[in-house]
């Protein structure tokens, strides 16, 4: 609804949340949480809920929002609901179809939408047509766009929408067997190739044109939406393709005018959290106006942490450097000839194309040279630097690139906040604060010079690259952490013997404590619910994602609630094994006979031995090996996950969960530990080796240990062992998923076992710690056999 005047009315009764709940009675849990939730975002707070798998959170958390949303007394106009895992959109997409299905009647559904990308709806890229495909469409959309306004203003853009009609009117009536393009099922009024228009044949978009003529003069964009919103409930992105293509607009402006005027919007945390994304397209739903969902909310810190960040590598650098040369070079070499010299007409044309768009701006020549000489000077630096850190380090490295792995090239103590190596490089060497701050609106004025010089419609280097360096420069040397990143590749083109062959190298800039990030994005919301089945300890969790400062500094409740798991207790157990403690000082290589290595290879063998499907996870994909290893004689197949692509990780989880009963071998820190559904006979037992924690040697670690100890006091803790202990319980968790399941759930090292100065049994959660008991490394097997037996 586009307003509070426009709602649907809600029941008078004291619950009247409950004519929007899906289902015909909601477990206690839900009672409590819905109401938490509503009474809290009346007051302008969150909710930070941890909720075991069975708790409905979903249908929780978009039962409160949307009540809000349709309560005219409320403020609140739109949920917007972020979620990192694709199998959590579906599930909220599911529960928005049951909560439509079973509203009262005489009700409009609720209206809904899931975000996409331009790939997702774009007609041309999913007719491969056009010349556009998944690897072109964003450069090839932003080019043919910016075509389409300016013919617009030379004519108008329902003329060229109407020619593109019209032309494939005239093929169909020619006989030639044309066909109308296709888009989701549904026949558009274009031909499959873009049309063209003026003298100089200037290519553009029909469909974006027929968005800009439907636009009004004055008033709200969504009066360009073809359809009625209000009627159809959740709108997919087949959807959205189907009645925008069909009518000849285009989907994704469409997407856009939407936004504002939907009740509950579906998408993910680059949608709230990353500022160009932001900046460009979702900040129309980032205000007061906006009730939150936040699902899988422990992955909140580490992934805004790489929103937040930046980075810029040697290829973009020397990128960024070609396109500030190609942007000189026609007014350099008219200023070297002489104004007065005899020069080709294409030549004065690019002069003069350069000059007026310098002319629009406060950018002059001498700093599209000055810019261009830093960035030479960067790339020469970031070569020197690599290359002396792998002759200290690697001596020989010439001869052993493909042995070569990813490593960091701190540029500060990471233990010791203070100005960087690299920013005072550049001060010794004349690149003054100007120079830094400069580059992001000088790159910019490149990249659209090129716009208007080159007819190919590519990403440029340059304006990013700009961005980077500003950022580089203003940002914090207490809670920001520079260093050089050396990313594993191979690149036949690249010279023998030189680093570029094995290596991907950038300046990068990680924000060590997103805390204020998170926070101030959070605050730009009216209130909301932030939740996972892993958030304890609820206090850590929010300190580290900025709720306490909302709560103390701006005085906005934050109210924590925990639900267990609502199923049976008999049909699961739960150890945690008191094994010698996982750690690499204990174990040693695994190609060491170490007693540690040997009781893990023990229990390993037993909880492989219970009936059905088996998960065993690892600190490491090296440790992951091993622990394969050791089931040679196991009389399941063993399959083992690698550090690979998706589609490969895609193949392996169908295998796993087809056929005969198996084990799979995994890293926690990989993609097969969270979000995947293990519902049903799935999964049976599941077994975590260690706590793991992270390279605590790495520099960016150490780094970020440091920034948590000056915020919170105990950044091992903080940074390192809450992380941690969230991941090993993601893995268990994934056993139970309904209630008449049954199964296993094994954590073994004696820090999730007893109180010591490095338990982590505190870390569980009060609900947890009770469930899994403590048992000895020589007791698993009889513990194991009662169960089952």
């Amino acid at each position: 609804m586009s307003s509070a005047d426009e709602r649907e009315p809600v029941p008078d009764d004291e619950a009247d949340w409950r004519a929007i709940f899906g289902h015909p009675e909601p477990y206690d849990d839900q009672v409590d949480g819905i109401e938490t939730a509503v009474e809290t975002a009346r007051d302008g707070g969150f909710l930070a809920l941890e909720g075991a798998c069975g708790t409905g959170k979903t249908m929780l958390a978009l039962t409160a929002g949307a009540h809000l949303v349709r309560d005219p007394d409320s403020k609140y106009e739109r949920v917007f609901v972020l979620t990192s895992v694709k199998q959590q959109l579906r599930q909220f997409e599911e529960d928005l179809r049951t909560i439509n299905a079973n509203l009262p009647d005489g009700w409009n559904p609720i209206s809904a939408m899931t975000l996409v990308g331009k790939a997702d709806v774009c007609p041309y890229n999913l007719a491969n047509a056009g010349g556009i495909d998944d690897s072109n469409v964003y450069e090839r959309c932003e080019g043919l766009r910016d075509r389409t306004r300016a013919l617009a203003d030379e004519t108008t853009a329902d003329s060229l929408a109407a020619k593109a009609r019209s032309q494939q009117v005239g093929l169909a009536d020619s006989g030639g067997g044309a066909t109308y393009m296709e888009a989701a099922g549904e026949p558009t009024p274009y031909p499959r190739e873009t049309p063209e228009e003026g003298d100089h044949d200037v290519e553009y978009c029909p469909f974006y044109a027929q968005y800009l003529a439907d636009l009004p003069e004055e008033g709200d964009p969504v009066e360009a939406v073809p359809f009625d919103h209000t009627e159809l409930g959740l709108i997919e992105s087949e959807d959205l393709v189907r009645l925008s293509a069909g009518h000849g607009s285009c989907p994704h402006s469409v997407m856009g005018a939407l936004l504002p005027h939907v009740e509950v919007l579906v998408g993910n945390y680059y949608h709230a959290f990353d500022p160009t994304t932001v900046e460009s397209f979702t900040g129309a739903l980032v205000d007061d106006e906006t009730f939150l969902i936040c699902d899988e909310a422990h992955m909140l810190e580490p992934r805004v942490r790489d929103l937040v960040g930046d980075g810029v590598s040697d290829r973009a650098l020397r990128d960024a450097e070609n396109e500030l040369s190609r942007v000189i070079q026609p007014l350099a070499a008219m200023e070297e000839a002489g104004q007065g010299a005899r020069h080709g007409s294409e030549a004065k044309q690019d002069a003069a194309a350069v000059r007026d768009e310098l002319n629009e701006t406060d950018v002059t020549l001498g700093e599209l040279r000055d810019t261009r000489r830093f960035l030479t000077a960067l790339a020469d630096e970031l070569d020197r630097r690599v290359t002396d850190h792998l002759d200290e380090e690697q001596p020989g490295w010439r001869r052993n690139l493909p042995d070569l792995r990813d490593g960091e090239i701190p540029l500060r103590d990471p233990e010791e906040p203070g100005t960087d190596e690299l920013t005072r490089w550049a001060e010794r060497n004349g690149f003054d604060a100007k120079v830094w701050t400069r580059a992001e609106a000088v790159c910019a004025v490149a990249g659209r010079v090129l716009d208007t010089l080159e007819e190919e419609d590519k990403r440029r280097a340059a304006p990013p690259v700009g961005r980077t360096l500003g950022l580089w420069y203003r940002a914090d040397h207490t809670d920001f952490f520079r260093e050089i990143e050396l990313e594993r590749t191979w690149d036949d083109t690249q010279p023998d013997e030189t680093w570029r062959r094995a290596y991907v190298a950038r300046y990068s800039l990680h924000n060590c404590l997103p805390a204020g990030a998170i926070g101030e994005r959070l605050a730009d919301f009216g209130g909301g619910v932030l939740m996972s089945a892993t958030l304890e300890p609820l206090d850590v969790f929010a300190e580290v994602t900025g709720l306490r400062h909302i709560e103390e500094e701006e005085d906005r409740p934050v109210v924590e609630r925990t639900y267990g798991l609502e199923f049976p207790e008999e049909n699961r157990a739960s150890f945690a094994v008191a094994a010698p403690k996982y750690t690499y000082s204990n174990r040693g290589d695994p190609g060491e006979e170490t007693d540690t290595r040997r009781a893990y290879a023990r229990a390993i063998r037993q909880v492989a031995a219970s009936p059905g499907n088996v998960l065993v996870g690892m600190p490491s994909y090296r440790e992951a090996e091993w622990a394969a290893g050791v089931l040679d004689d196991c009389e399941k197949e063993v399959l083992l996950d690698e550090a690979t692509d998706d589609v490969a990780t895609e193949s392996l989880k169908r295998e796993f969960f087809d056929g005969e009963e198996k084990v799979l071998v995994t890293s926690l820190r990989g993609t097969l530990t969270e979000g995947v559904d293990y519902r049903g006979d799935r999964l049976s037992a599941a077994i975590v080796c260690g706590v793991p924690i992270i390279n605590t040697a790495s520099p960016r670690t150490r780094a970020v240990r440091t920034a948590y100890d000056r915020a919170f006091g105990d950044g091992f803790r903080y940074a390192l062992s809450v992380p941690a202990v969230r991941k090993a319980r993601q893995a268990v968790g994934r056993v139970i998923r309904g209630p008449d399941e049954r199964g296993v759930r094994v954590l073994c090292d004696e820090r999730y076992a007893r109180e010591s100065w490095d338990s982590v049994r505190d870390l569980l959660g009060e609900a947890e710690r009770e469930e899994f008991q403590p048992v000895s490394a020589d007791m698993l097997d009889v513990a194991l056999d009662r169960f089952w037996e």
